[in-house]
């Protein structure tokens, strides 16, 4: 039960250095929710809506990517080959350092 750091870049660049739980079941999106960056999460967590999309920065070893979250990153916009769905990475301790980068609003 302990607390990692994850380094999050939003949207006009400034980066914020956030203190996320390892014993909560959350995953990024809620991570950023939680301390009020601008993530929509539109469709609660269920890789349906790419508001959420962000970029990994760092070289962590993340959980395999699911159809679900495959099929919609190739429906959205500003898609990098290190772009991911926040929604589907749970905060484990192995992330401790992560750094990431929020991607730019889908344009609706």
């Amino acid at each position: 039960m302990s607390d990692i750091t994850i380094k999050i870049k939003d949207r006009e660049g400034e980066i914020h250095e956030l203190q996320a739980p390892t014993d909560m079941g959350m995953n990024l999106m809620e991570l950023c929710k939680a301390y009020e960056l601008p993530v929509e999460g539109t469709c609660g967590g269920m890789a349906m809506c790419a508001s959420c999309q962000c970029y990994v920065l760092s070289e962590h070893q993340l959980p395999e990517m699911q159809d679900a979250e495959e099929d919609m990153l190739d429906q959205a916009f500003y898609v990098e080959d290190n772009s991911r769905l926040g929604c589907q990475i749970p905060i484990t301790e192995d992330l401790d350092g992560l750094e990431i980068e929020l991607a730019p609003e889908s344009e609706v």
